[in-house]
């Protein structure tokens, strides 16, 4: 058994900066002693920024292992391609499981687009008790919700008020979760429902899941639109804080960039918005080059 914090996270070369004020939020809160393995899967992070990280810890306190997004897909599995502007980064989570060692029993996924505020070690020893997994409720709050639940959930036997997570912060059990096989389910109710699906894989995951997740106090997850004097996490559900865009609350804006200013990224200024809606462009016409 693997007593080291499993932390991982997924990103492109364009959120890459993303990792560096979540990476310092966590190793400035981590108080207790358990070592930390940061797992990043990497869907092409430039070389430069991978070794400029890794200067930005204590690695007798956190290790950061590299894996490359391609490789982590297991090969019987080709991830569906809808025409959203997601990136098909934010589908790595899916198969987050299958980066951790096979001695690892608990991980934990993070969005790259959150900091951590409190010791992630609380986090860390939540018990799942018999759930493979652990969320926190999302936005729309039930499957129901228009603009992101689960507009099939009729057809699927839900209920109006079956509860919705956000897929952003997961406590996952692996070994669970693989023999579930909760990776293919998800990409085939990802391929079934194709018409239906909405915010991605969140949809998959919500479906695969409903009503066998473990609720998670919203502290652990809050959005940063909203107010909160004390939470322990906050994600950066819309605009991030590295666009001049940015419109969630500014306290956590100041959070984000206190973190950065920790690191050899402490000049980063944010960047014209322009360059969100550029990548989103680019994530379209990616999809639709693989569709191909």
């Amino acid at each position: 058994m693997n007593n080291n914090i499993s932390i991982i996270v997924a990103s492109d070369n364009h959120y890459a900066i993303l990792i560096v004020a979540l990476l310092k939020s966590i190793d400035l809160n981590h108080k207790t002693n358990e070592h930390i393995d940061f797992h990043i899967i990497d869907d092409g992070i430039a070389k430069s920024f991978r070794k400029k990280l890794e200067s930005t810890v204590d690695p007798s306190r956190i290790t950061i292992k590299w894996f490359n997004s391609k490789e982590i897909v297991p090969a019987h599995i080709t991830i569906p391609v809808d025409s959203s502007a997601f990136p098909l980064t934010a589908y790595m989570r899916v198969f987050s499981p299958y980066v951790v060692d096979e001695n690892v029993e608990k991980l934990i996924y993070l969005d790259v687009d959150t900091i951590v505020q409190d010791d992630i070690s609380k986090l860390w020893n939540l018990s799942l008790g018999e759930y493979t997994v652990a969320a926190a409720q999302d936005v729309g709050k039930t499957v129901d919700c228009k603009w992101g639940g689960i507009a099939n959930y009729a057809e699927l036997g839900l209920t109006a008020d079956t509860k919705y997570f956000n897929s952003g912060v997961l406590v996952v059990n692996p070994k669970k979760w693989k023999t579930e096989g909760i990776s293919e389910k998800v990409i085939d109710a990802l391929r079934i429902h194709k018409k239906y699906v909405q915010l991605a894989d969140q949809y998959g995951l919500n479906v695969v899941l409903a009503n066998r997740w473990l609720q998670l106090d919203p502290k652990w997850n809050w959005f940063a639109f909203n107010e909160n004097d004390n939470p322990s996490l906050v994600h950066f559900l819309d605009i991030k804080p590295i666009f001049k865009t940015y419109n969630s609350k500014e306290v956590y804006k100041d959070e984000f960039y206190r973190y950065l200013s920790l690191t050899p990224w402490k000049n980063f200024k944010p960047i014209s918005g322009n360059q969100r809606h550029i990548r989103k462009i680019f994530n379209k016409i990616k999809k639709a080059f693989i569709k191909l």
